[in-house]
């Protein structure tokens, strides 16, 4: 089965002044198709640059990156940012609506980038944002909603594009505990029935433990790669 993206002996290095500092330090990682992933890794771990290696935000100082195959390290800013918006959705922990939009208008924007119809954006929209269970709210601009429904928003655009992978930057992390587990069960949810490969960044097991398989991260490398026993969590998260 062919990858969906795969780093090969990735190095990234910030140069501080005069001092060299390797964020990532030879890292080998495949994503699969349908595949449910959790990184982990204490602050400083680098497991925010490995985000953005992986969501093709960023790249590598050494090494090389595969998308479905296809090398893409040497790809311009335009390339990448056609081929994110192909294929990677985002979501992230402070949730980046624009105040100023309703949630259907939020939900609507990055379909203005792949150029589809207005009725096709608005059907797709409504769609989602129902489907996350904001049939009644998605005429409200987003600062008239919870911090819940604002990730609920922020789901509904990660999706919104039909993209093979979704990656969740600590989803939760500015949510209870409640609004907390039920976004991991709409991403559970979506990986489930429409197939999709969702890589979570997170510090917190509880949320790990929705994932199949679990990465850690620590100086710049990977420590372990879990895949048995996140399998027992995943059959108690559901």
């Amino acid at each position: 089965m062919e990858t969906i993206i795969k780093l090969e002996n990735i190095w990234k290095i910030y140069q501080l002044g005069k001092v060299q500092v390797p964020a990532l330090r030879g890292v080998n990682l495949e994503i699969k198709p349908g595949s449910f992933v959790s990184i982990m890794g204490p602050s400083g771990s680098g497991k925010s640059t490995l985000l953005n290696m992986i969501g093709l935000l960023d790249v590598p100082t050494e090494g090389k990156i595969f998308v479905k195959g296809k090398d893409i390290t040497f790809f311009s800013e335009d390339q990448l940012a056609f081929l994110r918006g192909k294929t990677i959705g985002f979501v992230f922990q402070e949730f980046n609506l624009l105040p100023n939009l309703t949630a259907l208008e939020n939900v609507i924007l990055p379909m203005i980038f792949q150029k589809s119809s207005e009725k096709e954006q608005k059907e797709r929209a409504k769609e989602l944002l129902i489907k996350v269970d904001l049939k009644e709210r998605m005429n409200h601009q987003s600062n008239e909603l919870s911090g819940g429904e604002r990730q609920k928003v922020a789901i509904a655009r990660a999706f919104v594009n039909n993209p093979e992978m979704v990656i969740a930057d600590e989803p939760t992390g500015n949510l209870d505990s409640t609004s907390g587990k039920l976004i991991m069960e709409l991403l559970v949810d979506f990986h489930k029935r429409e197939k999709k490969t969702i890589v979570v960044v997170t510090h917190d097991p509880n949320i790990a433990s929705y994932s199949q398989e679990i990465i850690h991260i620590k100086d710049g490398q990977i420590v372990s790669n879990h895949k048995q026993a996140s399998q027992v969590l995943w059959s108690q998260a559901k």
